[in-house]
């Protein structure tokens, strides 16, 4: 995100890998690659877990949705049920519930659904971690699917099995090639919910968590502060989860929090553009004049002519310029020499 002096709102253009993508549905399908991980996942190093007091909600007729989202939001202390989750993800008309209404009832609930890597090591990563997981599975053929939602929450070692709660069993178990190939057969689709105050999942990347994350904010209120506080304590130097850490600063009017951030950011990549302008604004924001007028011009000296970003660099130069020249008498802060 970039900030704009003139409209003071922000402008949400594109950004290499993320920023684009930040608020879309983050249930698409991505590249099949459990059915690799399957031939080569060695079962024997994965050693035994069962998370066994995840609840269990036995799913009523076609309602796997409600109940498994049940399991792991009731997981994470909320008190919930199938019956009242169904109304809000059960598409009666599909006879079940489709995956971008899982993850919106998971914001809903001041929770961040985080979707998995498509590896069995990332999986099972996060039930060791201590998370269940809410799969999708096929569990019949491609052209002629059988689409269930079940939660994972262990697996036995000495057995081989993968431990389930599935439709009404509490404790359903699968070999795991053939839970592996139904989960192939549905997508590869798998997601964790975390609370805005824990730690990033174990398997989380600076990427996918900021998407996770800016996916929720807008139902999160005051608790985002701990989740972007949470993803800078787990990757203090990734250029994205100070980008996105120092922009959530910046619209919460915290604007010394911010430009210590994007002063970090850039410290990293001088000539991120998009930060030098919002470093601008926070900047501005302290009555800084002549530096953030200094950090405006640098950043339109770094963007190029066709860049979706200029437009807005040029309107916080002209603002400051402007500024400037209007107050060009009055004392700036002491604390604005660095």
């Amino acid at each position: 995100m970039i900030f704009s002096r003139r409209s003071n709102a922000v402008l949400r253009l594109a950004r290499a890998a993320v920023v684009t993508a930040a608020a879309a549905a983050a249930g698409c399908a991505t590249a099949s690659r459990f059915d690799a991980t399957a031939a080569r996942f060695d079962a024997s190093s994965l050693p035994s877990v069962e998370l066994a007091d995840v609840p269990f909600f036995p799913q009523k007729q076609f309602q796997c949705g409600p109940a498994a989202l049940a399991t792991i939001l009731a997981y994470e202390g909320l008190d919930v049920d199938p019956d009242a989750l169904a109304p809000a993800v059960y598409v009666k008309g599909l006879k079940g519930s489709l995956q971008a209404e899982l993850l919106a009832a998971t914001r809903r609930h001041g929770l961040i659904p985080y979707v998995l890597e498509p590896t069995a090591d990332d999986l099972f990563a996060e039930v060791r971690s201590g998370k269940p997981v809410l799969v999708l599975e096929n569990l019949a053929l491609p052209r002629v699917p059988v689409w269930h939602y079940a939660v994972v929450v262990g697996f036995d070692a000495e057995r081989g099995d993968v431990v389930l709660r599935s439709g009404k069993r509490r404790r359903h178990t699968e070999r795991l090639g053939r839970f592996l190939r139904h989960l192939r057969l549905g997508g590869d689709w798998a997601f964790v919910a975390l609370g805005p105050d824990e730690p990033p999942p174990a398997t989380a990347t600076p990427e996918r968590y900021v998407r996770a994350l800016a996916g929720a904010e807008p139902l999160l209120g005051a608790a985002a502060d701990a989740a972007y506080s949470s993803a800078l304590t787990r990757w203090p130097r990734d250029p994205l989860v100070l980008f996105a850490g120092a922009g959530h600063e910046l619209a919460a009017a915290r604007y010394e929090n911010a430009a210590g951030l994007y002063e970090t950011l850039l410290a990293l990549e001088p000539h991120h553009a998009a930060a030098r302008n919002n470093l601008a604004n926070a900047l501005a924001e302290q009555g800084c004049r002549t530096e953030a007028l200094h950090q405006a011009r640098a950043a339109l000296a770094d963007v190029a002519n066709e860049s979706p970003l200029r437009s807005a660099i040029e309107d916080t130069v002209g603002s400051l310029e402007r500024d400037a020249a209007a107050a060009a008498a009055a004392p700036e802060p002491a604390s604005c020499a660095r």
